[in-house]
Parts: structure tokens; C-alpha cells; sequence
């Protein structure tokens, strides 16, 4: 039996449930050379702001140990760019187009949804209310439950693509966002975005980015972004994409076996462009071993010893309760 790797996020079909995290390839032409974008489930775009954004000052990236820290500050051409310059791009994408907007207000999240939503080049929105390199408005959305509500009550009317809230790690219960988003319409939310970080120059006596702070990816943060994987799988009821860390074809396994229905690959495709594909290689080897060959029975089946039982993640728990009860 051929294995079956196709997901559903509301109503995105994705083929299989690896996608590229935002800011990793730009709008998909940037690595198309260097990724063949017919083997994965889609990607998220760049972050698109309602005006054009030159980003922050540099040095913008700097090598931490298994990681790396950011402070580019969403450059991008604004929503008007967007439109002219790369939804003509989108179109011709063939995988999923998941578009990633930020506003400074609901009122600006507003237009971004609107725009996106006309663009007709959007199978998706993700909703990106957790960047750290913007100033302060960029996290006060999802480090606020109340906040975070507001944003998506305003947005949800505007579009019946599927929307995404990207959740931020730099929270005490990222569960209670991750249910303030479910409860106002968000078909998904994605997790984690970065961990705020800092690296010193101890020679300079600097901090070496220019903005001071910036946020931490790469390897370092995996078993961080796991925990909240795990956290936020037993709190709602709808699909989580899982990312952070991911730099092994087994890593995006693991992500899904704890609950994750689809995955986003991000800063290790900088030494290593192949690993979204290689990726779903894994993912394909590990769903042909179950009896089904269907990824729905991957995504959630971890197993966790309880005293005599098991529980498992999210979705697989619920499907189990559901045999049981007929």
C-alpha cells in the first residue's frame, strides 16, 4: 500500500505535511533552483506589513552555539509590493502558498487580510502575531490572551481562507493563547516562533546585533518548542503546526508523533536546502511502517507512560476516546 501523507488544515489540502517556515525562501522563486517545491506540502511566505519595510539596522544575524540569532525586522515590500511584485510568483508556486502578514494594529491586520484575501494567490493566511524584531507591538498580540482575541474577532470575517495564528514561546502558557485564538475562528495556530536572545561581543563589550535582542532558532530550541508543542496539543481542538529546530529528517517526525499536524522547516535550510524533502522522505518511511499507511495515524501517537496506561498527544487521544465510545 502506497503510503498516504495528504493533511487537512480547515480547507488546505496540503500533499504532504512539510512545509518552509516564513522568511526561510522569500516568496518560493528565491530557492526554487535549490528546492524542489513539487515534493513538499507548501511553503509560508515572507511576512508581508502594510508599508514597505527596510528592516533593522545591522549586523541582523549572528551564530549562537546549535543556533542562530535574528533581528531582520520583516523587510519586505508592503502590502502594495505584495501584490504587484510577488503574487505573480504565487501563482505559479506548485505547492500550497501560505502568505504570513503582521500588522502594528487590528486595524492594519485588517487591510493585510483583506489584501490577501483579494489576492486570489492565497490558499492561506498565517497570522504572525508573535515577531520580536519589530518593536513592541510585535509581541503584545499573542503574549495576550485578550489581545489576541481582538485580532482574530476582527480578521475572521474578512476571509474564509484558512487563518493561522503564529504563537510566540515567550509566554508562561502559550496554551491559553493558542485557546483565546481557537475560540475566535483561527483555523490553526503554528508554534513556536523564536525565543528572545543575546549574544555580547566580550572584546567590544557590545551585544553584537544591532538591535541588541533578536530572536533564537536552530537546533538549540527543539526540545523548547516540543514542551509547547506538547502543551498546546492537549488544549485545543484544532490542527498545530509544529516548528523549531527542526535540522534532522527524524526531528519533523518527532514533531508530528507529538501532535503536530503539519511541520515548518526553516533556519537549517541554510546549510542544507534539501531538508525540507528529505523531510518528507522520513515522514513517508515512518507512515509505511504502520498498518493504515496513512500520516493521520502518526500525527498524536506518541506514547506516554501514565501508571498502567498510556495517554497520548491531542488528536490521536481524542480519535482513541471516539473508538471507545462506539
Amino acid at each position: 500500500m502506497k503510503p498516504s501523507l495528504e493533511v487537512r488544515i480547515a480547507g488546505l489540502t496540503l500533499r504532504n505535511p512539510v512545509l518552509v517556515a516564513s522568511g526561510i525562501i522569500g516568496y518560493g522563486r528565491e530557492y526554487e533552483r535549490l528546492v524542489d517545491l513539487e515534493r513538499i506540502g507548501g511553503i509560508v511566505t515572507k511576512t508581508v506589513t502594510l508599508h514597505a519595510r527596510a528592516g533593522n539596522p545591522p549586523p541582523r544575524i549572528c551564530e549562537t552555539p546549535s543556533g542562530m540569532l535574528n533581528s531582520i525586522g520583516i523587510e519586505n515590500p508592503g502590502l502594495q509590493g505584495f501584490l504587484e511584485q510577488k503574487v505573480p510568483i504565487l501563482r505559479e508556486l506548485p505547492c500550497a502558498a501560505i502568505v504570513s502578514v503582521e500588522g502594528e494594529d487590528v486595524g492594519e491586520f485588517c487591510e493585510l487580510v483583506r489584501g490577501v484575501d483579494g489576492s486570489g494567490a492565497a490558499h492561506a493566511i498565517e497570522v504572525n502575531i508573535s515577531c520580536p524584531n519589530v518593536g513592541p507591538h510585535g509581541l503584545r498580540y499573542s503574549t495576550d490572551a485578550g489581545m489576541a482575541r481582538e485580532v482574530m474577532n476582527a480578521i475572521r470575517p474578512l476571509t474564509r481562507l484558512p487563518l493561522i495564528a503564529k504563537l510566540t514561546p515567550n509566554v508562561t502558557r502559550i496554551a491559553e493563547i493558542a485557546q483565546a485564538c481557537e475560540d475566535c475562528g483561527a483555523d490553526a495556530v503554528s508554534l513556536v516562533n523564536t525565543f528572545i536572545g543575546m549574544a555580547v561581543d566580550a572584546r567590544a563589550r557590545r551585544p553584537i546585533l544591532g538591535t541588541v535582542l533578536g530572536g533564537l532558532s536552530g537546533p538549540a530550541i527543539k526540545p523548547l518548542a516540543l514542551a509547547k508543542l506538547w502543551e498546546t496539543v492537549q488544549a485545543v481542538d484544532i490542527p498545530v503546526v509544529g516548528m523549531g529546530g527542526i535540522a534532522r529528517p527524524i526531528d519533523a517526525v518527532e514533531f508530528l508523533l507529538t501532535g503536530a499536524t503539519a511541520v515548518e522547516v526553516g533556519t537549517a535550510m541554510f546549510a542544507n536546502p534539501a531538508l525540507p524533502e528529505d523531510c518528507v522522505g522520513a515522514i513517508e518511511q515512518a507512515v509505511a511502517a504502520l498498518p493504515s499507511a496513512h500520516v493521520e495515524d502518526l500525527i498524536g501517537a506518541l506514547e506516554v507512560p501514565e501508571g498502567r496506561g498510556v495517554i497520548r498527544a491531542g488528536k490521536a487521544a481524542r480519535r482513541e476516546a471516539g473508538r471507545h465510545a462506539s
